[in-house]
This record gives C-alpha cells, structure tokens and sequence, in this order.
C-alpha cells in the first residue's frame, strides 16, 4: 500500500483517534484525512500530476504534514527542503529535483521567489499571506472536495526525494518509493516497538529523514497521536512531555544538552516516556548517561543511520547499552551491515574499514546522478564512505568519515562546500574545515586558514563573508590562522593531523 492510503484507512477504521496536534489546532484521524483530500484536490486543480516533484519549506507544523500527504495521494515525489539554506543553495535543489511547486511558511516567501528563478517551478504556495503576485494561498489551494482523489498511487511509485551533500559539496538528491519509506517505518516498529499506542513529539526537523520517515509517517501508517512544536525549545518540550503523556521522543545530542541545562528540569513528571532516541550526530556517553538519569528510563537507542538509507543502518539497543555503550550498534530490521577492505571483504576485529550496508529501505538511486550512484551502490550494498570497526560480537563503531563530513548539532556539514567559500575571499590563501569536539553542538565547524602574503585575516570579516553564501550553521565557529597546511607527498591536506594538533586548542 501507499502511505496515502494509510490515511484513509486510519480515518475508517479509527476516525475519533487524536491524530495530529499543533499549536491549539487538532485533527482526529477522519478530520486529518477529509483535510488532506481537500488539498490533494486543490493541487489537482493546480495542474499537479502522479510524478511531479513538490518542494517543501516549512518549519514543523500541521501544514507541512498535510502537504507532505496530499501529495502522496496524487502521487507526487515530495522534496523537502532545510529552511535554512540561502536562496542559491535552495535554487539548485529545485532546478536539480525538477521541482514543479513548492510549498513554504510566510518567512520563507522571499528565499524562495528568489530561488525559483530559471527552474521549472509553476506554483508557489505559502502558508501565511502571500506577498508576492502570482503566489497562492495554503487556505484559498483547499478544495471543498472531501473524497479521495482519483489517482492510483502503488508501492512502487516515487515518494521521496531528500537531499544530502556528497564530498564535491554539490548535494545528491536520493530518491525512494512508497516501499522502501513503508520499509523504514516496519524497522522503526520491530527494531524499537512502537505502537499504534505511541505519543510521538516531533521537534526534531520534519525536513529531516529521521523525523519525518522514522517517526511522523510511521505514525501516520500506524494511527498513532503526533504532537508538533514549530521548533525545538528545551523547557516548551518538557512541558509537552508532561501535558500531552508522550510516550516516544527523539533528539539530536543538542537538544539533550540543552535539556538537562533547564533549571528545574527533574520537577517535570517525564514518566509517560517508555522510549528515548537520538542520533544525527555523536552523543558521548556521559551525556546519554545523564539523559537516562533525567528521562528515568533505560530504555535508550542510538540511531545511526544515514539518509541513502531511508535513514537506515545500525542501532544500539538498551540491551546494548548495557556492555556497548559509545558503539553504533548492530544491523536494523530488514537490513545488513558490514565492515570491509578495499577489496570488499570483510576485516577482521578491530581493523579499520568501510561500512556498508543492504536492505530493504536502501534508496533507488541519487536522482538524475547515474555516476554517483554507480560509485554508492555497488553488487546491492550501499558504500557508505565511513570508517568503522567492528568487534567480536558484531557491534560496529564509526571512526572516522572518509567524506570529511560534520555533523553540528544534527546538521551535515561537507568540508569542501566551505572552503570553495573562503576560497574566494581575497585575503585566504588556503582553507581547509574541520569539525572539532564541542560539547553542546557534537562537533564544531572549524577553519584553518594559510593568509595571502601581506595579508590579514579578520575573523568576524570572515565569517560575515561566508554568511552571504552559506547557511548559518556551516559556517565556521572557530578560526585557526596557520602558515602552513599539513600535506602528504601527493600534496593532499592531512585533516586528522589537523584535528589532532588542534582539538585542545582554547577558544
């Protein structure tokens, strides 16, 4: 089945269930549904058809789920946009994505009428007042039609298309059906036991594949209660937890952090939660310690996953936890992981290698890339590009990324994209980004930076440069001025050299 049709069957079978909350406005599972239809004909309307692309750019709301499903039920490929990249960030993912229409929040109007310039965009529709000619209206879209749309949708057909920056810092669109997202969400029902019971909050990012395709639509498939916070605030996430009885919550390590620094954050009554998840960057293990301490439960997992993969990959269950924590964990529901050689076999414990992974929620393919696809998927598996070992029982710990990627605060930040910026400012004579230890972000993005001759590099000059083209977390929170970058006899920077000499560096 297609996850549309998920809907329809929630709203027959349990048309009284709470189905979405946010922001004092709520839908039960037949309100959701008839909302949904209403909007998958208003799209029809538009002149949307079984296989355009839809881009959407939207912060969390009930919006940006009733997009997400209407264009489901007319069978469009839903393209979700981070809603802080800058315009010509945003242009090249609707011109590469084909983008037909996009769907955005009022803030975001101006990024986008930029953005579409010299794409294929036809129609832009904003939550708020438009305010720009031509541009609609979520309202004034809706349809009074509250019948299912008449178009055949099957597990086959293209639903996703979520993009994730590749080491050329060019991002790669990886495209998935209504199968392999169905396939995300068993994994996330048999690897962590969620129920049609569940009351998820969602204040993690739904343009984010971890919460949009492990938690909101697995939901969605299962009937269970959503409750949407427009962003994440530490203390209104707390409160949520104790008003609406959430039972399953995820995070970023930041969002941890930043929670257990709320004054009074022991007087809240957290018990309803039966489950934690976190992943999208490194969590150290003290700080997962101090989390089971303010949650109350053992009952923790890391997920780590990648976007090719739906997200997928390895989770460490509480059982894990236990005798492994710090480690990756072992393969997920309906997938398999290895750690391999060059030569694709696999190494022995302890040997450095690349993680690989095969599955059933493993992506098609990177969108209109045929190369990059050739170079990832290779005999079924999925080359990650990470380093990692692997120990006597089969539990698997990243080491190192061979994409020289960061991840900050549960944002992919690609080395290469950075420094093509610095590059181009008129005192740097070689850049080269690196991610540092940072106990609030998980990694912090760092410059180091060989001046030109004469030359003078001002920090702030430098980062308010790299903040006209960049967005605002992939710009660097430290710079380093060098004379020299560390380089092997074929001239390549030597980044770990890097990390090493300057990761207890004072800011």
């Amino acid at each position: 089945m297609d996850i549309g049709s998920y809907v329809a069957q929630n709203a027959r079978k349990k048309p009284e269930k709470l189905a979405v909350v946010c922001e004092g406005r709520t839908y039960t599972y037949k309100q959701l549904n008839e909302e949904v239809n209403k909007l998958a004909h208003g799209l029809l309307h538009l002149g949307i058809r079984k296989g355009d692309k839809m881009a959407l750019m939207m912060k969390n709301s009930d919006q940006f789920v009733l997009a997400f499903l209407a264009g489901a039920k007319v069978g469009a490929v839903l393209v979700p946009v981070n809603f802080r990249l800058t315009s010509s960030e945003v242009h090249y993912i609707l011109d590469q994505s084909e983008a037909a229409l996009v769907f955005c929040d009022e803030e975001f109007e101006e990024t986008v009428t930029s953005a579409r310039e010299e794409t294929q965009v036809l129609h832009v529709i904003t939550t708020g007042t438009p305010g720009t000619v031509g541009h609609h209206s979520f309202q004034r879209v809706l349809s009074e039609n509250t019948e299912e749309p008449p178009v055949q949708v099957g597990d086959e057909d293209d639903l996703e298309i979520l993009y994730t920056s590749g080491t050329t810092g060019r991002p790669k669109g990886a495209l998935f059906d209504h199968k392999r997202v169905f396939n995300v969400g068993l994994t996330m029902m048999i690897s962590m036991g969620i129920n049609e019971k569940e009351n998820f909050l969602h204040v993690a990012p739904l343009f984010h594949s971890a919460q949009l395709n492990l938690f909101l639509l697995s939901g969605i498939v299962l009937g269970a209660t959503h409750v949407i916070h427009r962003e994440f605030h530490p203390v209104k996430t707390l409160e949520a937890i104790q008003e609406h009885g959430i039972t399953h919550f995820f995070g970023v390590p930041a969002m941890y952090t930043f929670m257990l620094q709320v004054p009074n954050a022991d007087d809240y009554d957290l018990s309803s939660i039966k489950r934690c998840g976190y992943g999208a960057a490194p969590m150290a293990p003290e700080l997962v310690r101090k989390s089971i301490g303010l949650f109350k439960t053992d009952q923790f997992y890391n997920l780590c996953g990648l976007t090719e993969a739906g997200p997928g990959g390895i989770l460490l269950d509480p059982e894990g936890h236990k005798n492994h924590f710090g480690k990756g964990g072992k393969a997920a529901f309906l997938t398999e992981a290895r750690v391999v050689n060059e030569e694709g076999k696999d190494i022995s414990p302890g040997v450095v290698g690349e993680f690989i992974i095969k599955g059933e929620s493993i992506m098609k393919e990177y969108y209109k890339k045929p190369e990059e696809t050739a170079k990832t998927l290779k005999d079924g598996w999925l080359y990650t590009g990470d380093l990692a070992t692997i120990d006597e029982e089969g539990y698997i710990t990243l080491v190192d990324r061979k994409k020289d990627m960061i991840i900050s605060g549960g944002e992919n930040v690609y080395s290469i994209e950075v420094e093509e910026v610095l590059y181009e400012h008129p005192s740097v004579l070689e850049a080269a980004i690196i991610g540092l230890p940072d106990e609030t972000w998980g990694e912090a993005v760092c410059a180091v930076i060989v001046p030109k001759e004469g030359a003078e590099v001002d920090e702030q000059e430098l980062k308010d440069f790299c903040r006209q083209k960049l967005a605002g977390y992939k710009i660097p929170r430290r710079i380093f001025v060098e004379e020299a970058l560390p380089r092997n006899a074929s001239g390549k920077i030597l980044k770990y050299q890097l990390r090493q000499s300057l990761a207890g560096v004072k800011q």
